[in-house]
């Protein structure tokens, strides 16, 4: 949440120069950010790019399967997927139920779309977010710039790209007016908010309870219900992948440390079934069957439920827990957690999405294959990596900020809990 001492409309105070150093204030046009890494990197840019780029290619890998199970994708591609395929339909743009969308062949898609644009929005205030920024920063980004949409082979406003849960944001916020904290009330509850949550784990790396409220705040303006609490979690599992000792387990125990009621039961489940597995193979069916009692789309992820994506306090959506299970089968090795969330099928560009962006942020921007990573950069027509370059520069910033509002906290909190004696008090 924004600092009350930090508006988004004026400059923060300015920190002392002792523990900050100089910042630069909130821009309404942020220079762009340098492209290239330097010879040696920081864990905190390394493993920043880990996240963002490792989540952009489990993106784009994931997205030519959605909604198919296992045993489709099997019997479409002749076997599991090993990497990059090409799009479920060669006439991609009239055939159902895709239509117009070119998914595979390394395109991201609005998983990307939305977590870029909220860097953006972190590059343009430059300190913790809130669902105000939503309404400010995100919704005129999506309505009001045109960029490449790689699924449209065109350039297009975002808003024609995402999804309607997605678009609901601009609905409410844009056309509706309401307020921000209660704007995600009355969506269908998915993984909508979850998916572009990465960055929110990056900003508070190694903080996974302030990135668990960040991201609660930030998508109060998309979602409720459990899909609220998916990206609270999610965030917190991000930010808690950073830590110097961090592992697969320690990042799942955090997620069940922070998640409430029905999310908490998925990530318990998932994690107690995944424990014997050590491939994803031989995980994928246990893992749907720990998940399916609280997932509410039901066996046929294209033929949702009547019950489907309402709210509840005892289910949870299906994504953020399959991608932790998967970090844990595979003991956080990249290709194999991001592969295991791809042949998992289903909504498996935001699994894949999930589970890259965490296996990314516990190993660095090197554990994803470079042979993916240019193909997604090339076809996708993106640089995966400047985005993460600017996030790891304001997530310096925002914590030299939370540093000196600490200090000064701690200060005045000295001053008004000194205890006196009575004779101070009364002179004598």
């Amino acid at each position: 949440m924004t600092d009350a001492t930090t508006a988004t409309t004026t400059p923060p105070d300015p920190e002392p120069a002792a523990l900050a150093g100089p910042l630069t204030p909130r821009a309404a046009n942020p220079e762009p950010g340098p492209t290239g890494a330097p010879p040696e990197i920081a864990p905190l840019e390394d493993r920043a790019s880990g996240a963002l780029v490792g989540a952009a290619v489990g993106d784009a890998l994931g997205g030519p399967v959605e909604g198919l199970t296992p045993e489709q994708i099997v019997a479409r591609h002749g076997g599991r997927i090993e990497g990059i395929v090409g799009p479920f339909h060669a006439d991609w743009r009239t055939a159902r139920p895709l239509t117009p969308y070119h998914k595979g062949d390394g395109h991201v898609t609005d998983d990307t779309l939305m977590t870029h644009a909220l860097v953006r929005v972190y590059e343009t205030v430059r300190d913790h977010l809130d669902a105000y920024d939503v309404a400010d920063h995100l919704v005129p980004d999506l309505i009001g710039t045109p960029r490449w949409i790689p699924e449209l082979e065109a350039e297009a406003l975002p808003l024609q790209r995402i999804f309607l849960a997605e678009k609901w944001i601009v609905a409410r916020l844009h056309y509706g007016h309401a307020d921000p904290r209660e704007a995600g009330v009355g969506n269908i509850v998915n993984s909508g908010a979850a998916m572009y949550m990465t960055p929110v784990g990056v900003v508070n790396a190694g903080n996974p309870d302030r990135a668990y409220a960040e991201a609660l705040d930030i998508s109060a303006a998309h979602q409720a219900s459990y899909g609220r609490e998916a990206a609270g979690v999610f965030a917190a599992a991000v930010a808690a992948a950073f830590l110097p000792d961090a592992t697969p387990a320690s990042v799942a125990g955090h997620a069940l440390r922070l998640a409430k009621d029905g999310t908490r039961a998925a990530i318990e489940a998932v994690c107690d079934v995944a424990a014997p597995h050590t491939d994803y193979e031989s995980a994928l069916v246990p893992l749907r069957a720990a998940v399916a009692p609280f997932d509410t789309v039901g066996p046929d992820h294209r033929q949702p439920s009547l019950g489907a994506r309402r709210p509840s306090r005892l289910h949870a959506v299906e994504e953020l827990p399959i991608a932790l299970g998967m970090l844990l089968v595979t003991d956080g090795d990249y290709r194999a957690s991001v592969l295991g969330a791809v042949n998992y099928g289903r909504d498996s560009a935001a699994t894949a999405t999930m589970a890259g962006a965490l296996a990314g942020a516990l190993n660095g921007a090197a554990a994803v294959p470079a042979d993916w990573q240019c193909e997604v950069a090339r076809a996708s027509r993106l640089d995966l990596h400047a985005p993460a370059t600017a996030l790891a520069a304001v997530t310096r910033e925002v914590f030299a900020r939370d540093r000196a509002r600490r200090l000064r906290h701690e200060q005045a909190f000295g001053a008004i809990a000194a205890r006196v004696t009575v004779t101070e008090a009364s002179g004598r």
